[in-house]
């Protein structure tokens, strides 16, 4: 059997696309994922999203992780997701309402953003509010986690400020993002018992109160250029512990992205790009 598919990216942050309104899924999304995204025997991807109809929002997007992992929500994704639709002429919006398992979110595609191209298109998010007690993240804990001390024994103590973006994300502020060992001690904190569902890490470096760099440990996909949601999140950490504003840019290995935390909503809005890579049929 074959299926169509699109390879997109939002600031490295990379997607197969698929179409189940139209097409047939395979029956195990879980494993066909883990196929399709291997970067040696598949197509290559940090995840794959799936359009479908819905019932309380215009479309429907399902993620699933390298791994296989059913998730509920990705901040890049919805950008690049938001580019599909209308790509595949499910819609003429720009203004689209997306049903997820982290809840609706709502794109907005910006046409005259001086950056557009015949292939990127500029988007901006309306991530939601951010969800502060840890029960709700989840964590074990209840409350919020705001620079908490969390041990990770031999690898040593690291403060963490947990945020839900309808998904889980750590953040720890590091000295020096580049050399810091992201992927010895991303895993550890993915994996700790704090987090009963695994946790999406960022490590963030502060240059200024409006500008900070991040590097994110996704769950189940690992180091990963890009994360929407964990941007929104570090947006949300750097307001809590006072080293970043509400309005900040926020550099990843695959660009920046503009986030702001609105005092007078608590939503987080999160502008960046979206492109098309290349599409194609993938035989399994």
């Amino acid at each position: 059997m074959h299926i169509p598919f699109v390879k997109m990216h939002g600031a490295g942050n990379d997607f197969i696309m698929l179409d189940a309104i139209k097409d047939q899924m395979p029956q195990d999304l879980k494993a066909f994922s883990r196929q399709i995204c291997d970067r040696h025997f598949g197509v290559g991807a940090d995840q794959v999203l799936i359009a479908y109809a819905s019932d309380s929002c215009d479309f429907r997007m399902d993620i699933y992780n390298a791994d296989g992992g059913h998730v509920e929500m990705c901040g890049n994704g919805i950008r690049a997701f938001a580019q599909y639709l209308k790509l595949q002429g499910h819609t003429q919006k720009n203004e689209i309402t997306i049903e997820t398992l982290g809840g609706k979110i709502v794109p907005l595609i910006i046409p005259n953003h001086p950056k557009t191209t015949e292939s990127i298109t500029w988007v901006k998010v309306d991530m939601g509010e951010p969800i502060l007690e840890a029960s709700q993240i989840p964590t074990t804990e209840k409350g919020q986690i705001v620079l908490q001390d969390l041990d990770l024994g031999e690898a040593g103590v690291y403060q963490i400020t947990a945020v839900s973006m309808g998904n889980p994300h750590c953040v720890i502020y590091v000295d020096d993002v580049e050399s810091f060992p992201v992927h010895k001690v991303g895993p550890l904190v993915e994996n700790h018992s704090l987090f009963p569902k695994r946790v999406n890490v960022e490590f963030v470096q502060v240059k200024s109160k409006s500008h900070v760099v991040q590097r994110t440990w996704e769950r189940g996909s690992g180091e990963t250029l890009a994360c929407g949601t964990g941007a929104s999140a570090v947006c949300v950490a750097g307001v809590l512990t006072g080293k970043s504003d509400r309005n900040v840019t926020i550099s990843l290995k695959g660009g920046d992205l503009d986030l702001t935390w609105d005092e007078s909503t608590n939503h987080v809005f999160k502008t960046g790009p979206a492109e098309v890579v290349f599409e194609g049929q993938y035989f399994y």
